[in-house]
């Protein structure tokens, strides 16, 4: 069992996310691509936040400039390449992209839809209501579908809005979809709790 976590942009939650899902399948973790913050990366702060529990595949990449992969791996003077990603035979596992789908991540046109083409596996979606969210959350899950890739959810993940979530269910009814509400704590404790909802929708 193993998907990647992708998300309909920057800062919609996906580390967030990825951390619910590895605690709820006891899953282990791998971000393939960092990019800046290594100081506190996503891999350190799904550890903080799954706890005791967590197990952690190493970065493929860790680039120094918090910036698109494509130009941090250039200032770091490294090339990122498709035959650089061979998926890790650990599972169940929980992979977390970067960025939205089609952040470049090499100067010749590689995209991490690229990847996840290639990789062929199931992915879990998640969008985060604000403005212009639905086109976002939309033109993901139909640039998806262009490239054949298994949508397996869509997790909405923050503040409730039915008016955009309605939008969207109504335009893909065939999807399932989950809530994940805004967390008042990034604690182990509220990370199970958010897990144990959804342990019985994976």
């Amino acid at each position: 069992m193993k998907y990647v976590v992708v998300g309909i942009g920057t800062d919609v939650g996906k580390t967030i996310v990825s951390s619910i899902f590895t605690k709820a399948l006891n899953a282990w973790y791998w971000k393939p691509v960092q990019s800046g913050d290594l100081h506190f990366s996503d891999t350190d702060k799904v550890a903080t936040y799954v706890g005791d529990s967590f197990k952690k595949i190493p970065e493929r990449w860790r680039l120094k400039t918090p910036a698109s992969p494509h130009y941090a791996a250039a200032l770091d003077e490294v090339m990122i390449q498709e035959k650089d990603f061979e998926i890790p035979n650990e599972s169940p596992l929980i992979i977390e992209g970067a960025g939205g789908l089609m952040v470049p991540l090499n100067e010749q046109g590689l995209l991490y839809i690229d990847l996840l083409q290639q990789w062929n596996l199931p992915v879990i979606l998640v969008s985060r209501h604000y403005l212009g969210s639905i086109n976002h959350t939309l033109l993901s899950i139909e640039a998806l579908k262009n490239r054949n890739i298994q949508i397996e959810m869509i997790v909405f993940n923050g503040d409730e809005n039915s008016a955009t979530e309605s939008i969207v269910k109504n335009s893909h009814p065939e999807l399932k979809y989950i809530r994940i509400n805004q967390l008042s704590e990034l604690t182990p404790e509220m990370i199970e709790v958010e897990a144990e909802k959804i342990r019985g929708s994976i």
